[in-house]
């Protein structure tokens, strides 16, 4: 019989609880017992449904109290001397959180550890600090508890761990200067593969049979080096007891299945959704015996599965390998919301057509027993209601409108270059009329309890709409009168009307639809509900217009409008699969040029147009880029396209590598662009530096993600490092991303702090 089983399940919760429990915990309004209350509650809650679903394991490990690098990182003990941790102690949850966060409820703060992508995904990971010469011990004992805590249900454990080589990969530190490819961090190998021969030791005495070994770095083009790495590691790591499953996903293996073939590994899983071409390699590439995963439930998507095309497309697999087939989602479905039954208020069609995390196990079932031949009667039922479901969708007249299609047809004919940098900058200036080293925010100010309220009764229909209007008004003229009281030189309205960057603009535009309960991690307690683009885009209304105009006109100063980017509203939306990304993002750029002409119109002379998921759409194969940039750039100039020299342009970038990126990056054109450099101390700056990057810069000078409060003197320090690789008169001075998720007064201080910085270098320059 064929085996399925599930790679990671989505830890939050349904109702978002383990977010609750964390926030509560750090205000201090809960105690750690509580805290640790929730997580056992979560795991055991989902172990329940993954078993009743059929799978033959339930994984363990999958579970992160902020994500799950860094609870390997200090399962290791690899934690930076600034947090203060004995060499012999264990790792407490507290120290855990202030890596991540900076503070916890106990432990001195510190400034807290590096936070990037993980891969091309909208999660985010807390990178490890390596070092020369950096030990590595057993130095938290969660894993081995959850395990026990599985088997004490009932459950078979098979425990999820991240490669040794995909843990280096992800390290940065100052003695590698050469990136995630350094070689030089091979070195560490002897050291930590110990620590991973305790580990698997341990799991065997618990009596595992299998562990789940995630090495996503194989997608990518890895360097001689660590090819050559592969074998000597799994050599070492197949010895200690446990079965490895090597995981891989997010790409094809194709280009490293000449040294995964040899690798002494029990199985191996592979992404068919994001690479289908990859199966008949691998299937001709697996050793008799070993165990074949596919992965082919979209792990990262929203869609109902075809199940029908997904039969016949493992036909083959099924007829060689039986029970070596093992069924799966391509990824963990960390990336997927957790339940669709919760979608009560969803338009019936539309739900239809969507599958969560739950769903998608039972796709897995119902899969299993097509291609077992074994289907029950309510099998054939449910099978007959899912074929049903993918032929509507395929023919719904919603999903196509002819005046979306028209006008991307026709959208060369309003193209207009921009002037040169250095024409439009100078235009700019003597309007705006700027000091040297501007201040500005990046948009988002803090979102009260009153605001969220407001905004929640006013959809729940018991705030009038002038009420309402009237309050949100009223909130805008606090934030004005804040930053003009502080000194800022460059305002925002300050988004209150703003439940979420994409999710306000996709409720405004046409082709979205919106759920109720679709929450998805993006890091530690932070979870976003992306919205699903389910048909062609187009702007309905102005979306912005009025409220930043009312924010204008209250100040002399000028006050940003501020939108999100087409890149950023298509990579953090699930999008519809039924046509390119590239078509979809250019009609959502078009639907974006209409609103910046109008701000434009409206007399609103700086527009930030916000790119945080520029890079994350990036393919993971270099051989692969090319194409992406090309319409990633032109999509971003296309809504920028006809605004005059003298209205200034900014981007926003935020947890990016832009090293290999840079000429995209400049080719974007954007007047000034902000990006993320505190955690990382100005180290991306480099990138803008070896290529001489010819527009203004904002390199943040303090970290948003933190409710530390930066010193002067320290933004100071960090401004002037930036200076002495980039032009002064160049330099903005602004935090690294939104205020979104701060309190007020950790806001007003860190605020007037950077502004008294600025003043600082402007009476020394």
């Amino acid at each position: 019989m064929t085996i399925i089983h599930n790679l990671g399940f989505p830890r939050i919760g349904a109702a978002r609880e383990l977010k609750r429990a964390q926030e509560a915990y750090w205000a201090g309004k809960a105690d750690a017992d509580s805290l640790l209350a929730t997580g056992r509650a979560l795991r055991a809650r989902h172990w329940a449904i993954q078993a009743e679903a059929g799978a033959q394991w339930v994984p363990v490990g999958d579970f992160a109290w902020y994500d799950q690098i860094l609870e390997w990182t200090t399962l290791l003990g690899a934690v930076p001397a600034r947090f203060g941790q004995a060499d012999d102690a264990p790792v407490e949850l507290d120290t855990l959180f202030r890596m991540a966060r900076g503070r916890a409820p106990s432990g001195t703060p510190a400034a807290a550890c590096e936070m990037t992508k993980w891969f091309d995904t909208n999660y985010h990971y807390i990178v490890p600090e390596l070092h020369p010469g950096q030990t590595y011990r057993i130095a938290r004992e969660s894993l081995f508890e959850q395990v026990a805590e599985a088997q004490a249900l009932g459950h078979r454990a098979r425990p999820v761990i991240p490669g040794p080589l995909t843990w280096l990969w992800l390290g940065k530190g100052d003695a590698y200067a050469g990136g995630a490819g350094d070689a030089a961090k091979l070195d560490l190998l002897p050291g930590l593969l110990a620590v991973y021969e305790q580990v698997l030791r341990r799991l065997a005495a618990q009596g595992v049979e299998w562990v789940q070994v995630d090495e996503p770095i194989l997608v990518l083009d890895l360097p001689r080096a660590w090819r050559e790495a592969l074998a000597g590691v799994y050599a070492r790591l197949a010895a200690q007891g446990p079965k490895l499953l090597l995981a891989t996903y997010f790409g094809g293996i194709e280009h490293n299945l000449d040294v995964v073939r040899s690798l002494p590994v029990h199985g191996l899983h592979v992404d068919l959704v994001r690479a289908p071409d990859q199966q008949a390699a691998v299937l001709a590439a697996l050793r008799d015996g070993q165990v074949l995963s596919l992965g082919v439930i979209d792990g990262r998507n929203v869609w109902r599965a075809d199940l029908d095309r997904i039969h016949e497309q493992v036909r083959a697999a099924a007829a060689r390998l039986g029970s070596r087939l093992w069924l799966a989602p391509s990824c963990s479905l960390l990336h997927s919301p957790i339940d669709l039954s919760l979608e009560t208020a969803l338009d019936k069609e539309l739900r239809g057509w969507l599958s969560f995390a739950v769903q998608k196990l039972d796709e897995l079932r119902l899969l299993r027993a097509l291609v077992d031949g074994d289907a029950d009667d309510l099998d054939r039922q449910a099978l007959a209601a899912a074929r049903q479901a993918v032929r509507d969708r395929a023919a719904s007249a919603r999903i196509h409108r002819r005046d979306v299609a028209a006008r991307l047809a026709a959208s060369d004919s309003i193209r207009r270059a921009r002037a040169p940098f250095a024409r439009r900058i100078a235009a700019q200036q003597a309007r705006l009329g700027l000091p040297r080293y501007p201040t500005t925010t990046i948009g988002s100010f803090p979102q009260t309890p009153e605001i969220r309220a407001l905004r929640r009764d006013w959809r729940a229909g018991t705030l009038g709409d002038a009420a309402y209007e009237k309050a949100i008004r009223e909130e805008i003229e606090r934030v004005v009168r804040f930053q003009e009281e502080i000194g800022l030189d460059v305002l925002v309205h300050g988004e209150p009307e703003r439940n979420d960057m994409v999710e306000y603009f996709g409720e405004l535009l046409a082709g979205f639809a919106f759920t109720a309960y679709g929450w998805v991690q993006s890091y530690g307690s932070r979870c976003v509900k992306p919205p699903l683009i389910y048909g062609d885009v187009a702007r309905l209304a102005p979306m912005t217009v009025a409220w930043s105009a009312y924010a204008q006109s209250l100040t002399d100063k000028p006050v940003k409008g501020m939108l999100t980017g087409p890149v950023t509203i298509l990579q953090w939306s699930f999008v519809r699969d039924d046509q390119p990304r590239e078509q979809t993002c250019r009609q959502i750029a078009l639907a974006l040029r209409d609103e910046v002409l109008d701000l434009e119109q409206a007399g609103v002379t700086v527009i930030q147009i916000d790119e945080p998921a520029f890079r994350e759409g990036l393919p993971l194969r270099r051989g692969d880029w090319a194409a992406y940039l090309d319409w990633a750039v032109d999509c971003f100039r296309l809504s920028t396209s006809g605004v005059r020299d003298d209205t200034q342009i900014h981007t926003h970038m935020c947890y990016s590598e832009f090293n290999d990126i840079i000429e995209s990056i400049a080719a974007m054109d954007a007047d000034v662009i902000t990006i993320e450099t505190s955690r990382s101390n100005m180290e991306l700056l480099g990138a803008f530096e070896a290529f001489a990057y010819p527009n203004d810069i904002g390199p943040g000078v303090y970290d948003i993600h933190s409710p530390n409060v930066p010193r002067e003197d320290w933004m100071v320090d960090l401004v002037r490092r930036a200076a002495r690789r980039l032009p002064a008169e160049r330099l903005w001075v602004n935090p690294d991303c939104g205020l979104k998720t701060r309190g007020w007064p950790e806001t007003r201080s860190a605020l007037q702090a950077m502004v008294q910085a600025a003043r600082t270098l402007r009476e020394a320059a």
